[in-house]
């Protein structure tokens, strides 16, 4: 339901009210105005109706508001409807966790799932001299920036130039004896022939105590390269909100039957701090893999087809796609890896 939906349905019930003499009043608004919550408010959107038909009505505003509020919960996709403060509706419609969590991520945008949980923590990360574990670390230091940490990069001796230039390796490693902290499986070849992206995919992809492929199937574009199926689902998310907008709509949250996506997405901020806790980037690369494979499925009905005409389920699995495009927009970045709109 969307919020115009929601305010011809509160209208509807102010009307029938009116009809069958529960509500006095001479004249019946001609719209009603639905918002997010104000402050102590609850609920997905909140109304100030009952406060405006008080006075003509002759009854206190929360005597009108419970009176509302007892229609409103018979209709079709409201869950629940609370009276706060002086008499305000606030109104939970059917499936509105998963709506809240998609404006929250369309919110937040790249940076959802972000936290100060580390502010103001100085953490120090050692590498083994090696081209893995430079990688590995400078991701693990992406993802600690991310929770609010502040980390000191060390290894052994200086990266090599090929390491920085052609992997994003950083140069300002603090060069000094230490022990080596994170020291995952050695790659077993030079990693740079295939590119920053792939390379740093094929090196950040498997576990730390796995040996990593580094091979030309990172570079293959089809079903059975993972960075391919996150980058592609992101590049998908992008094209269908340019889409809809040559078609005249936007997304708009809403209840979309796609479980395995909203738990994905609901999972990032957790899978982020794991990230950071555990020195692991394997798990945020596995997570979008996750993402991208719940997202699939979605894409060929966010758009209307033929002549149909676009509706309240097209603008909310078009929210929930650009959540998810969001949510690998803002971790292949933190993975030291493109995405790219175009694909």
């Amino acid at each position: 339901m969307t919020p115009v939906e929601l305010s011809r349905t509160v209208l509807h019930a102010v009307r029938r009210a009116v009809d069958e003499g529960e509500l006095a009043v001479a004249v019946v608004p001609e719209r009603v105005v639905v918002a997010p919550p104000g402050p102590g408010g609850c609920g997905d959107y909140a109304t100030n109706v009952a406060l405006q038909l008080a006075r003509p009505a002759g009854q206190p505003a929360p005597a009108v508001a419970e009176l509302l509020r007892t229609r409103l919960l018979r209709t079709d996709g409201i869950s629940d409807v609370v009276v706060t403060g002086p008499g305000f509706l606030n109104i939970s419609l059917a499936g509105g966790a998963d709506a809240r969590l998609v404006r929250d991520i369309l919110r937040a945008g790249p940076r959802y799932g972000h936290s100060d949980a580390l502010a103001g923590q100085t953490i120090e990360l050692h590498a083994a001299p090696e081209v893995r574990a430079l990688v590995l670390m400078d991701a693990v230091a992406r993802v600690l920036r991310a929770q609010g940490a502040r980390p000191q990069l060390h290894c052994t001796r200086p990266p090599e130039d090929a390491w920085v230039r052609v992997l994003g390796v950083p140069e300002d490693i603090h060069v000094r004896p230490g022990r080596d902290a994170l020291r995952p499986v050695p790659a077993p070849v030079d990693p740079t022939p295939l590119g920053r992206d792939a390379a740093r995919w094929a090196l950040l992809h498997p576990a730390p105590h796995d040996r990593p492929r580094i091979g030309d199937e990172h570079l293959v574009q089809r079903e059975s390269n993972p960075l391919f199926r996150v980058r592609y689902a992101h590049a998908r998310s992008r094209a269908v909100v340019r889409n809809a907008a040559d078609l005249g709509f936007g997304p708009e949250p809403g209840p979309v039957n796609a479980s395995a996506l909203h738990q994905a997405l609901a999972d990032h901020p957790r899978v982020l701090a794991a990230t950071a806790a555990h020195r692991a980037p394997d798990r945020l690369a596995r997570h979008l893999v996750a993402v991208a494979d719940a997202l699939a499925p979605l894409l060929p009905s966010v758009l209307p087809l033929g002549d149909e005409k676009p509706s309240a389920a097209h603008r909310a699995r078009l929210a929930l796609a650009e959540a998810a495009g969001t949510v690998l927009a803002g971790g292949l970045p933190l993975l030291g890896i493109d995405a790219p709109e175009h694909l």
